[in-house]
Order: structure tokens, then sequence, then C-alpha cells
């Protein structure tokens, strides 16, 4: 049976996600909740706005999914929690930029585990493009980089949580072969969002009061970084690999980096403009020659 065709092209559509999903780190930072909770309404917003689209679709095809795709589901769910949780959790301690750069390392796990678990080669060029833009995103935040200190606590939390969105990114790829982006993305949003909710209960964050400015922004996160970002690099997931959505979301610290600079006012230096030369070089190579015909 011959594949649809895809109705807008993946790379155009992968170069929106990473556009939306380039908001994220700032709506974070704009926002005085703790991180748990911002994670949680993020989340739950998500999946409120969904919801009214989701009536027809969804709950008719969750009927038809297996018990097998709802445990990879819920381990997705699991994945894609403690992926916001750490990751909002680092942005307390250092700056947006450095977050981001650490977060976007995810290519270095995606590697491993495409080889792996799909058996995907690359080729010797597209390993080149996955260097150049590792390397320029070490680059981008080389100068806010701290050793030691709090600062440190937050490039840990940053690294963990690339592993972590890796897998989601990845079970995802397996799950969409069968299953339709919004059921999909509705049931592991949902998942996640529950996860979140246990965890604030667990750890008694309070669910409210809030300033205004910080129920924009769970807003906002809802809309740009998630329904146009996550949402759109799940529905690529179809058309390309865990590996190149991964390589994409290297863009993400060059936008990251100019609104932190027109919105939070973070510097950006020479050293930064040059590391997002050199990523949006690495993408390039890597989507040009990233796969080893078979």
């Amino acid at each position: 049976m011959r594949e649809a065709k895809a109705i807008v092209h993946p790379y155009f559509a992968l170069f929106l996600g990473v556009l939306s999903i380039s908001t994220s780190a700032i709506f974070v930072k704009l926002a005085t909740a703790p991180a748990p909770i911002t994670a949680t309404y993020r989340l739950l917003f998500t999946v409120l706005l969904m919801t009214p689209f989701a009536l027809k679709t969804v709950f008719t095809e969750l009927s038809t999914v297996e018990k097998k795709e709802w445990l990879w589901a819920i381990l997705s769910g699991f994945f894609l929690a403690i992926h916001f949780l750490l990751w909002f959790e680092s942005l307390q301690f250092t700056t947006a930029t450095s977050s981001t750069v650490l977060v976007c390392l995810q290519p270095i796990f995606s590697f491993i585990g495409g080889y792996v678990v799909f058996k995907e080669r690359i080729r010797i060029a597209a390993a080149l493009g996955g260097f150049l833009a590792f390397t320029g995103s070490v680059v981008i935040g080389w100068g806010d980089f701290k050793i030691g200190g709090i600062a440190l606590l937050g490039d840990i939390l940053a690294v963990i949580a690339a592993g972590m969105v890796t897998g989601y990114w990845m079970i995802g790829q397996h799950l969409r072969k069968r299953l339709s982006l919004t059921t999909y993305t509705y049931m592991v949003y949902s998942i996640a969002t529950l996860i979140l909710i246990f965890y604030s209960l667990l750890f008694h964050h309070s669910f409210y009061p809030y300033p205004g400015s910080d129920w924009l922004c769970f807003l906002l996160l809802a809309i740009f970084p998630t329904l146009l970002g996550h949402s759109i690099l799940n529905w690529t997931m179809k058309w390309v690999n865990a590996s190149t959505v991964s390589m994409s979301i290297l863009g993400e610290p060059v936008g990251t980096a100019i609104l932190a600079y027109l919105i939070l006012h973070e510097k950006i230096t020479i050293m930064q403009w040059i590391g997002g030369i050199i990523i949006l070089y690495g993408i390039y190579l890597f989507m040009r020659y990233r796969m080893i015909e078979k």
C-alpha cells in the first residue's frame, strides 16, 4: 500500500516546530510558579485545548489501541513528564540559552538509541553534520557555562532532561506509524499531565493562587511550544525518523538566544552567533546526507 503524501513538506514543518519550541524557555523563565506547577499547567491547558477537537476522532480510535501500545504510550508520557520537570527546574538555576543548549544534546542519545533499537545507520557526512551541530550548541553557551555551584546543578538537570525527551521522541516514532497525530499526542499529553499532578501533590506544590502573568505564561506554553511545537514535530514522525527530529531541534538554541536577548535581556555574544551558524550548517549536512540507503 502506497503511503499518503504529506500535506506540508516535512522539513518545512520541522522549521515551524523548532521556531515554536524556541519560545518555551522564555515563558518558563517569565513564570514565577514552581517548575512542577508550570509543567503541569502547560500540559493540562494543552489537553483542555485539544479536547473539543479530539471528541470525535480520538475517542473512536482509542478503542482500537492495543494493550502493548498503551504501555508504550504510558512510558512515552513518563519520559515527557520527567523531561519537562527536569528542564523547567534547570531554568531556575542557569540561563535560558545554556539550559536550552544542554537539552539539545539529545542527538547523542538519539543516535545511540536509533542504532540499537531501530538499526539505523548514518552516513559519514551526516555524522559530521551532527558533530558540527553539537559543537555549535556548545559554542553558543560556552561563555555562559559555569562550573560548580547552582549553575552546575542546572546543567546536570538539563542533560538528564535531554535523555528523557529522546526516549519520548523514539517511542513516538514507533507509535506514530499506526496512531494518528491527534490520538497519540492526546494520549501522551494526558498521561504526562496525570504524572505531573501526582508529583506536585506528592511534594505539596500549590496549584493556586498565582498572578495573572503566570496564567498567561501557562497558556502560551500550551499554545506555542506544545500545540504548535511538539505536535508539529510529532506529525513529522510519520515521514522522518527520530534522529532527524532531534537534529532539527538543535536550531532551538538559536531562536531561544535571540528571544532571551529581546525579552529577558540576556546578552548574545559573538561566540553565540558563530555557534548558531555552525548549528544551522550542521543541520543542513545531516538533513541532506542523514541515512544510508538500504
